[in-house]
């Protein structure tokens, strides 16, 4: 819900501060990190968190406007990229979509926090408990993916289970994942990037 706030500053389609924090007390804000992280650690960023082609771009365009003045809001940083891109690219995303979610990422630390979270989550469920985790971009889906993968060898012994994190055994039940249908990515558009997996715990190993 925190992302439809425009004083949170998440979203690119309404005025409000660079902020981008969901845990109001942490240190770093979107805002520090357009005007004081370097050109290269910007783009790279841009590229690994957003998966924006155009990277390279966006972090030059960015750094030339910080020069002239602060950049305070959404608004700023989406005329800035729309400046740099265009209205042309991709079909269906706005051109600062992918900018916005590689800054929330960062912000937030958002994969850090997914990776740490669920393998706890993993370890606090009975045998027979079985979690389904839903994921909306392939970044968060690919951790998933290949924790819920580990967790569900076979020959895992408790060694290996102990340096993974992940003390039990487990099945997987999707091995590929539930993704919305037409209908409901129509009717729900923010659906249509979703990925729903299941995995059940078996026991703890021995």
């Amino acid at each position: 819900m925190q992302l439809d706030q425009g004083e949170k500053g998440f979203s690119f389609s309404k005025e409000g501060p660079l902020d981008m924090r969901m845990n109001p007390h942490g240190a770093l804000t979107a805002k520090k990190i357009v005007n004081e992280w370097p050109q290269q650690k910007l783009g790279e960023i841009f590229r690994e968190f957003g998966e924006e082609p155009r990277w390279r771009r966006a972090a030059e365009a960015i750094c030339t406007a910080r020069e002239k003045q602060t950049i305070e809001t959404t608004k700023q940083l989406v005329d800035i990229i729309l400046s740099a891109f265009g209205l042309g690219g991709r079909k269906k995303l706005h051109p600062a979509t992918l900018i916005f979610q590689a800054l929330r990422i960062a912000v937030n630390d958002e994969l850090g926090a997914i990776e740490t979270a669920l393998k706890k989550a993993l370890n606090f469920l009975a045998p027979g408990g079985r979690m389904g985790v839903l994921s909306f971009h392939s970044l968060e889906d690919r951790i998933v993916k290949n924790i819920f993968k580990s967790a569900a060898q076979p020959a895992r012994s408790k060694r290996e289970a102990k340096a993974q994190g992940i003390v039990s055994s487990f099945r997987l039940l999707t091995k590929k994942p539930l993704v919305p249908t037409s209908e409901e990515a129509r009717d729900n558009p923010r659906s249509r990037s979703a990925k729903l997996r299941f995995i059940e715990k078996l026991g703890f190993l021995t």
